[in-house]
């Protein structure tokens, strides 16, 4: 067995082709049949302000299953620590012995979502998208904003808002040291009804985004909605949009953005299209410039998996097949 520090694992792997084929496979394992993904586990702290998901599974023909514990404590920025903690076990498919654990802190899941994000925003937005809005200003926005720019292979606007502008403007500045350029928006109403895309990356309990500010033509991709109680958009929202994907429909009708809209029955299973169908062809996502489409992602296991299985098949010596 090995064991991988965080910084190991980021001289490994980044925002790179290689982690963005295996991402997208991910979602594609999901309705291809090769994934075995079971309940996610889940720990709320809400008087902490934080929560934990227990995420394993396998996708049919791995060398390694996986087990993953990641771990999110909203405050702990006021207190000098990240918001995000965790810890993967990789586990031979073939003898179950453990291979690796990858210390990652939480890094990965972090990685894994930013890129995970920035696929399902390209699979629906438009082509000739050209505003990409964020919505928070911690770390999974930081993630966002660099997949999307990389993933673009273009120009593009980006803009940021937060409930702190200190924090937005922290947010502008990191960015702007990696060769970013962001600008930071006062007014989140006046920011979403300009902007071609929109990505959400808070763990608002409260609706944050009203239907009426989203023009015809927008795409967006919610990510905070990940556990039961959290929701940014509002669920008049969901129900105007034109299509719905989600990353796993059980998962997103249970506790993601789509939860509250379908408790109320605006929206029913059979109008959600998962991620993985629109990007194998086997479904279309955007049919007319027009549409508003939005993605809710709550995280998957294949994401786990696919992440893992890239950092170890990248660690010098080791062959994970034997």
């Amino acid at each position: 067995m090995i064991q991988l520090s965080r910084s190991d694992i980021q001289n490994l792997v980044s925002i790179d082709p290689g982690t963005i084929a295996a991402i997208r496979d991910a979602y594609i394992a999901i309705s291809d049949g090769r994934a075995n993904v079971p309940p996610v586990g889940y720990l709320g702290f809400p008087d902490k302000n934080g929560d934990c998901h227990i995420k394993y599974g396998y996708i049919a023909g791995d060398p390694v299953f996986v087990v993953k514990i990641a771990a999110g404590f909203y405050d702990n920025p006021s207190k000098g620590l990240p918001s995000s903690n965790g810890i993967i076990v990789a586990v031979s498919a073939e003898t179950g012995q453990v291979i690796a654990t990858l210390n990652d802190e939480g890094w990965l899941t972090d990685l894994r979502t930013g890129i995970g994000g920035a696929v399902a925003t390209f699979a629906l937005c438009r082509d000739d998208a050209e505003t990409f809005s964020i919505v928070g200003t911690g770390t999974q926005a930081r993630f966002q904003a660099r997949a999307m720019a990389a993933l673009a292979g273009r120009p593009i606007t980006i803009n940021v808002w937060g409930r702190a502008r200190a924090k937005a403007e922290a947010f502008q500045a990191d960015l702007a040291a990696i060769g970013l350029a962001v600008h930071v928006a006062d007014d989140l109403e006046a920011m979403c009804r300009t902007s071609d895309v929109i990505v959400t990356t808070t763990p608002s309990a409260h609706p944050l985004i009203k239907a009426d500010w989203i023009r015809e033509g927008t795409h967006i991709t919610a990510m905070g909605a990940d556990a039961p109680g959290k929701r940014e958009l509002a669920v008049d929202l969901v129900a105007r949009a034109n299509v719905l994907a989600v990353d796993l429909a059980r998962q997103c009708l249970e506790h993601g953005e789509f939860a509250g809209a379908f408790a109320a029955g605006l929206i029913r299973t059979e109008d959600c299209i998962e991620l993985g169908l629109i990007l194998s062809g086997r479904a279309r996502g955007r049919k007319a410039a027009s549409q508003i489409t939005i993605a809710d992602l709550t995280g998957v296991a294949t994401q786990d998996i696919a992440m893992a299985r890239t950092v170890l098949e990248r660690v010098a010596g080791l062959d994970i097949r034997t």
